[in-house]
């Protein structure tokens, strides 16, 4: 009562004067958002030539071309910032962060809003810079050309494959020394770590530019589909990072292949880029195991490898795929339903055809489709509108929905390339629900990949 009493006498006097002063001179202090730039690198895509690493940085530098200086100021942020960079490479776009700082790795988490207990990729240039991850005392000093440097402390097992596949889209398991460089965050406090070389001559220069093992998982928005495209990453990311570095599209489509030699038979534990059958002609992994599953692991579990435990690659839209070589009859009848069916939602609706479903899934008649059929501006080109007369149940009337139609192709590649592409454009388009045709598991090793990653991004998937 007694503090009461001064607070009431406080305010009767020259108390309420200066609690009005100070709430109208002083502000409050917050974080203002980054603005994300998105800067063109892609002249650096054609790669070094006969160069090595080393010399096209100095090359790039002693220029100081437009790309060089973009490059330079990437590798500034990466190693004094807490803020990751978000830059091309063969598979997809990746966040990258100094995978040596705890407070940089954290910042992948908070611009993804990813779970922490999922581990991250490690990207390095060089064997070299991967024999320093693993022998963390003595420093083993930098040479001009490293990419062929011999491997200390790496699995025998794994030697075949680095030789083959390296630089290139897969990632190997190895054990986390004592005394790793390797922040915590990275690894989910696993006693294993995964890394990887990319192919991409414009992602081995920025690492090597900045002298870091970079942790870069997908610079997408956790659980959205994978970015293929600068644009993607903006749309995502835009206000949580500084700096985009634009190389141009993505080559493969789909994340690199994850392997794991350290168990007894070696495991794949999420496909990608490099098939198994690929994987199975070199020395010592004839016996490779498939050790993943479409699905998602129990909330429990700790992950060995990303992509294993949560939902990903999902846009807003509900994904419903459907199983390769269904009955077309029967995908016409589930897809009229659900648009008849008003309980559903399926307002406007996405179709991403690849080898036997037809333009407009039989939804239209051919004449009213060829009349009606409209271009869609996008980012993927192709993109074709169409209204679908609906009598919904229960209502007395008929009314008019709309339908986007997609082909990706028919071969494998282009399914792969254009997938995330395809989901990321319809859903910008604010379609209810997406329908896809599935391709088959035993189409090859890219197939399953991408079939891997659909199921993950559905919410069904049906055989009719």
């Amino acid at each position: 009562m007694d503090d009461e009493l001064l607070f009431s006498r406080f305010l009767a006097g020259t108390g309420q004067r200066r609690l009005a002063r100070f709430f109208t001179t002083t502000s409050i202090t917050t974080m203002a958002a980054p603005e994300t730039r998105v800067v063109s690198v892609q002249r650096l895509s054609e790669g070094p030539g006969s160069r090595s690493l080393a010399e096209w940085w100095a090359d790039e530098k002693k220029l100081q071309t437009p790309e060089s200086k973009a490059i330079e100021e990437a590798a500034q942020i990466l190693r004094t910032s807490d803020i990751p960079v978000a830059f091309p490479t063969e598979t997809v776009y990746g966040l990258g962060a100094d995978a040596t700082r705890s407070a940089s790795v954290q910042g992948i988490y908070r611009a993804k809003q990813r779970p922490s207990d999922n581990p991250l990729i490690v990207h390095v240039d060089s064997i070299e810079m991967l024999n320093r991850l693993l022998n963390p005392t003595p420093q083993t000093p930098r040479s001009p050309d490293s990419t062929k440097t011999p491997h200390i402390n790496i699995p025998e097992i794994y030697q075949p494959l680095l030789d083959r596949f390296w630089p290139g889209p897969l990632t190997v398991i190895l054990p986390n020394p004592s005394g790793s460089e390797l922040a915590p965050e990275v690894t989910s406090n696993l006693t294993t770590f995964g890394v990887r070389m990319p192919s991409s001559a414009l992602a081995r220069l920025l690492i090597h530019a900045t002298d870091r093992p970079l942790a870069a998982p997908s610079a997408n928005a956790s659980t959205k589909p994978s970015p293929t495209t600068a644009q993607h990453v903006y749309h995502d990311l835009h206000g949580r990072i500084e700096l985009i570095l634009d190389g141009g599209p993505s080559g493969v489509g789909v994340e690199s292949t994850v392997v794991d030699g350290l168990c007894h038979p070696p495991a794949i534990l999420r496909p990608g880029g490099i098939g198994i059958e690929e994987i199975r002609t070199c020395p010592g992994w004839q016996d490779v195991i498939v050790a993943y599953n479409d699905g998602t692991l129990d909330v429990k579990e700790i992950p060995r490898a990303p992509g294993m435990k949560y939902r990903h690659y999902s846009p807003k839209a509900r994904v419903v795929l459907f199983e390769a070589n269904s009955h077309f009859a029967g995908v016409k009848r589930h897809v009229q339903k659900d648009l008849s069916d008003s309980a559903i939602g399926a307002h406007n609706i996405g179709i991403i055809r690849t080898r036997n479903w037809p333009q407009g899934l039989g939804l239209a008649t051919t004449d009213t489709l060829i009349s009606s059929l409209r271009p869609v501006s996008s980012a993927i080109e192709g993109l074709h509108s169409f209204p679908v007369p609906v009598q919904e149940t229960g209502s007395p009337s008929s009314r008019t929905k709309t339908a986007y139609d997609y082909h990706l192709g028919s071969e494998t590649g282009a399914i792969a390339h254009g997938l995330f592409a395809a989901l990321r454009a319809l859903d910008e388009l604010d379609v209810d629900v997406i329908y896809v045709e599935g391709i088959s598991d035993r189409d090859g090793d890219l197939a399953a990949a991408v079939m891997n990653r659909l199921r993950k991004a559905a919410g069904a998937e049906m055989k009719v």
